[in-house]
């Protein structure tokens, strides 16, 4: 978790995230990238605001490449990035009723309000992922006990049967980009708000519809293979594995084979294990 205070924040963040930063209040959370210059994905994070101060809910493994990264593009403003983990704890709750229990009223992506100290708010990515919390770590286990939410969530399940992709580990940093990542679609790209760090190449592969990969949903009945894996499609690469659990996990495949990939089943495959694809209901499917 990172903290962001100063009074050049907001307009300084605007210049380099790939959502607007005007959409961002108490009462909405919003989902953002960080790109390089040439439009390839490096960070992704849900953005809080709370009181004067944002907060960057991105990948622990990765917060402090995320604040150097930052910190690169910080210069006169006036900013403050500071490391909130030891503050703040990040929880998610999915189940009947999760944003109604949480006081939410509005069942729209990012609507937030407070909660235990801190804010919960519908996953601005998708409102089947059910709800995010940023609150001060004392107290915070106690207070979703006491809403009704059971400990023990498998949320990397949860995210895998949805087919929506986590950070690094399914967009490869200074290699992946926005529109293949399904990114457009999780709602964490604004292609009104104006210039950003990569927003060229972002913008011109949207006009030009020149998408020619999309991470999607796959599946086998039994462990599917490590990240990486080359998947094979009548004898030629479609793709690549991302992460997985079990039998369900997302790839990087060609739009040119998926066609194929429904027709038949079992055409995907990594050595002997044979692949499904799965297209999720919350992603237009490609024109024919």
């Amino acid at each position: 978790m990172l903290s962001l205070q100063g009074e050049d924040a907001r307009t300084w963040l605007q210049g380099l995230i790939s959502n607007d930063i005007r959409k961002l209040s108490p009462e909405r959370s919003i989902y953002a990238t960080l790109l390089t210059p040439q439009g390839k994905f490096l960070f992704d994070f849900i953005l809080f605001e709370r009181d004067d101060r944002l907060l960057l809910d991105t990948e622990a493994a990765r917060l402090t490449e995320l604040k150097k990264r930052l910190g690169f593009y910080k210069l006169r403003s006036k900013v403050t990035i500071e490391d909130a983990s030891a503050e703040f704890s990040v929880a998610a709750a999915v189940g009947e009723g999760d944003a109604k229990t949480l006081g939410i009223d509005r069942p729209l992506p990012g609507a937030t309000r407070p909660f235990a100290g801190g804010l919960a708010a519908i996953d601005p990515r998708l409102a089947a992922l059910g709800c995010r919390i940023v609150a001060p770590r004392a107290g915070l286990v106690s207070a979703l006990e006491a809403a009704g939410f059971a400990p023990g969530l498998d949320f990397e399940a949860h995210r895998l049967a949805l087919g929506v992709p986590d950070g690094s580990r399914d967009m490869t940093p200074d290699g992946a980009f926005l529109l293949e990542s399904n990114v457009e679609e999780l709602n964490g790209v604004d292609f009104d708000k104006g210039c950003y760090v990569g927003q060229e190449t972002t913008t011109r592969t949207k006009r030009r519809g020149v998408v020619r990969k999309r991470l999607l949903p796959v599946e086998c009945g039994g462990d599917l293979p490590r990240p990486g894996s080359i998947i094979m499609s009548g004898g030629a690469e479609a793709g690549e594995m991302r992460s997985s659990r079990g039998g369900r996990g997302l790839a990087l495949l060609r739009l040119d084979v998926v066609g194929a990939a429904k027709a038949d089943p079992d055409g995907l495959s990594v050595g002997d294990t044979k692949l499904r694809l799965r297209w999720p209901n919350w992603l237009r499917e490609p024109e024919a």
